[in-house]
């Protein structure tokens, strides 16, 4: 009879979690670049399926046409860490290894940076391959009204919201990352992150990968449909992915260093 696997227990995991992190920060930078464009793509995936959810869930309630569009949304991380790729705000957790002394904070600034533009790059390459598809025609339109919806929600917000909003995303986003590592099987490790994604997107929360794709996606929206006025910018689109990227970066230290200082402090 085949030996159940046994999942890590919490200092354990720790160890391993900080131990991957840090070595993506020792990438070849090649291989960093190709990793952060699949991971935008990734992501975009995810963000597109939910778009695609929300867009037929007009006669459903508020909570559970949200809900919906986090379950769907999930196949990005899961495409990011089952496949595999490099995704910056899973990467945050950098800050453990570098409380812990296992990593130079240059390395990791360094790293982090590469694999933001990278997943920048990838998210947008995948915005004009998805209005090239006209995916936002389906539905008479409603594809693109969700779009449209989602990202005018999204530049509405204010500086200090996003930036909130972006600390409780990527709380959740990293501690799904942490569980799916904890998984040794594609079905442990999909399990493990599928309800802290649900989560995140649920409440309207602010990921900046995500944002990436959404709101490059709803601009060109706006721009081959007929919309009456430009309401996405692109300052718009800046101003929510810099406090949102600033927000992630906090998220995911406080995640990293609780554990860090238990677990892994000298």
């Amino acid at each position: 009879m085949a030996e159940v696997s046994k999942l890590p227990e919490p200092p354990d995991l720790t160890t391993k979690v900080f131990a991957e992190v840090a070595d993506k920060a020792k990438l070849p930078l090649g291989s960093m670049i190709v990793l952060g464009v699949l991971a935008g793509v990734y992501v975009g995936l995810g963000g597109l399926f939910a778009i695609i959810a929300l867009a037929g869930a007009d006669g459903l309630p508020f909570g559970v046409a949200q809900v919906l569009a986090g379950v769907v949304f999930s196949l990005g991380l899961a495409l990011v860490l089952i496949a595999g790729a490099e995704l910056f705000t899973g990467n945050t957790l950098m800050t453990g290894p570098i409380y812990a002394k296992d990593l130079a904070m240059r390395a990791a600034a360094r790293a982090l940076l590469i694999v933001w533009l990278a997943n920048l790059a990838g998210s947008l390459l995948l915005a004009v391959v998805v209005i090239g598809a006209g995916v936002h025609e389906a539905g008479e339109g409603a594809v693109g009204r969700a779009a449209l919806d989602l990202g005018l929600t999204k530049v509405g917000k204010s500086f200090g919201t996003v930036i909130a909003s972006g600390i409780l995303a990527n709380i959740l986003v990293c501690l799904a990352v942490w569980m799916a590592l904890g998984g040794q099987t594609v079905t442990q490790k999909f399990v493990g992150l599928l309800l802290p994604i649900a989560a995140f997107v649920a409440a309207g929360l602010e990921h900046s990968v995500a944002n990436m794709y959404l709101l490059p996606y709803a601009y060109l929206v706006q721009m081959v449909t007929d919309v009456s006025a430009a309401q996405i910018s692109f300052f718009g689109i800046v101003a929510n992915l810099v406090p949102a990227t600033i927000g992630n970066l906090i998220g995911g230290a406080l995640v990293a260093l609780a554990y860090a200082h238990v677990y892994a402090k000298r």
